[in-house]
């Protein structure tokens, strides 16, 4: 950060403010304004601080803009547009002030914002265009972002050729967004009806205009998630599974674009649609797992793999089991300690006991805390009984040269016992807790 820039942020001393600063109508003091501006007609050095006084109140506008703190972006814009138009002290008081952030007044604002930040036109208007989308005026932002995808300042540079495809994508999404309503509507006729043919037509054109701005924006590497969804949907509905196949495919996995889990996603539940093969499925769900290990999705593979007659599918079912589990957000999800529990005695039944110890031996200096400590058994068992039961149903299948003493076995009332499978468990009398659980486990799922 320049010593300039430091001066703009740090606290005002008593004696700066005795000083004459620059005031908005609303009383907002910029003591650090009023010297620069004072010095800008002696020229040289006063000159460059002139430049970086309005740089830096430029850049000041931009990020209350992108917070939405209209107020501090007014007093800013004021301050600089004295700067630019005039420093006599008496003229201070007659500039705008804005209190209130009304639709008519940010249309106002970013016009003028538009106007003084010519080179960031395009900036400006993509903000201007998404504030009325979220104020739901899609005709008004529509409006904003035709005429900024004409505009041009200078020679045409790829940062403002990224910028117009972007603007024109957005147009895009408003022009899906008319087309969905088409659809849901066309949804209600009877296609004998002329009034379907009709519509019909309509929905054909939207969708022509739609594919152009939006198929251009999704060809540059970036995360396009919405255009993208938007543009295969409307593939599919007029039946191009091909050209909406390639378009996820190098979503996916052309190395130009940035790791995206969504992509991922995307491609999945394509091919989920086309009931492609298992293979392919797991294929793209294990590029996801290794994203996103603990994905809502992982289940889903978990199923795939235990579905697969390959032996390193098996394996590979047991540790996203793990990986799951390994993340706070998933430490309550039933359906994965459900699973872990039965696929754990399939394993060890199916003498593979290196899998688990495989898996174990990075978890056991922190599962145990993590999720079987006595506080996590009373907790669970007081919040959600079948939680606690599926866990308590999980633990006692890890052999105890791999699992770390359970804080039970230290307590008194707990004693060692053996399973018919041969595994050593932690197990505790009915006065305890994970006593109970196990109890209560055996009764409700009996056969283990």
């Amino acid at each position: 950060m320049s010593d300039f820039s430091e001066e703009l942020i740090r606290p005002t001393t008593e004696d700066e403010q005795g000083e004459l600063c620059v005031r908005s109508g609303s009383g907002m003091c910029f003591p650090w304004l009023q010297k620069h501006i004072e010095s800008i007609a002696s020229g040289g050095k006063q000159e460059k601080d002139f430049a970086q006084t309005t740089s830096a109140c430029l850049n000041f506008i931009q990020e209350a803009l992108l917070k939405h703190q209209w107020q501090r972006a007014a007093e800013y814009m004021h301050s600089y547009l004295q700067v630019l138009e005039d420093t006599d002290s008496n003229k201070r008081q007659g500039a705008p002030e804005v209190s209130e952030a009304s639709v008519e007044t940010f249309n106002t604002f970013a016009d003028r914002m538009k106007n003084i930040g010519i080179t960031n036109y395009l900036k400006i208007s993509l903000q201007h265009a998404l504030y009325l989308l979220h104020h739901g005026l899609l005709e008004d932002a529509n409006r904003i972002l035709t005429q900024a995808e004409t505009w041009r300042y200078g020679e045409k540079s790829s940062s403002q050729e990224v910028l117009v495809n972007l603007i024109q994508a957005y147009k895009g999404l408003l022009q899906y967004y008319s087309w969905y309503k088409k659809k849901m509507e066309l949804s209600k006729l009877d296609k004998d009806d002329y009034a379907y043919n009709t519509a019909s037509q309509n929905m054909l054109n939207h969708s022509w205009k739609t594919s152009i701005n939006l198929c251009t924006l999704i060809q540059i590497p970036g995360v396009w998630d919405p255009f993208v969804k938007s543009y295969i949907e409307m593939l599919e509905f007029y039946g191009d599974q091909d050209g909406a196949r390639e378009v996820l495919n190098n979503y996916a996995y052309d190395e130009k674009f940035p790791s995206n889990p969504n992509a991922h996603v995307y491609l999945y539940n394509f091919l989920k649609r086309e009931k492609a093969p298992r293979e392919k499925l797991i294929s793209v769900l294990k590029i996801l797992y290794q994203i996103v290990p603990s994905h809502k999705l992982m289940l889903e593979f978990h199923r795939l793999l235990r579905k697969s007659d390959k032996e390193e599918h098996h394996k590979l079912g047991l540790e996203v089991l793990f990986g799951i589990l390994d993340f706070a957000g998933c430490t309550k999800n039933i359906t994965a300690w459900k699973y872990l529990a039965k696929y754990l005695k399939q394993t060890l039944m199916g003498s593979h006991l290196a899998w688990v110890q495989e898996e174990w031996n990075s978890r056991k200096s922190w599962w145990p805390s993590f999720h079987f400590s006595y506080f996590w058994a009373k907790s669970n068992w007081k919040d959600d009984k079948t939680l606690a039961c599926e866990k308590a149903l999980g633990r006692p299948r890890l052999a105890p040269e791999l699992l770390c003493p359970s804080p039970f076995s230290q307590r008194p009332g707990c004693s060692r016992g053996w399973l018919d499978s041969g595994e050593v468990v932690s197990e505790c009398y009915i006065g305890s807790p994970m006593g109970k659980l196990r109890s209560d486990a055996k009764n409700n799922f009996p056969g283990i």
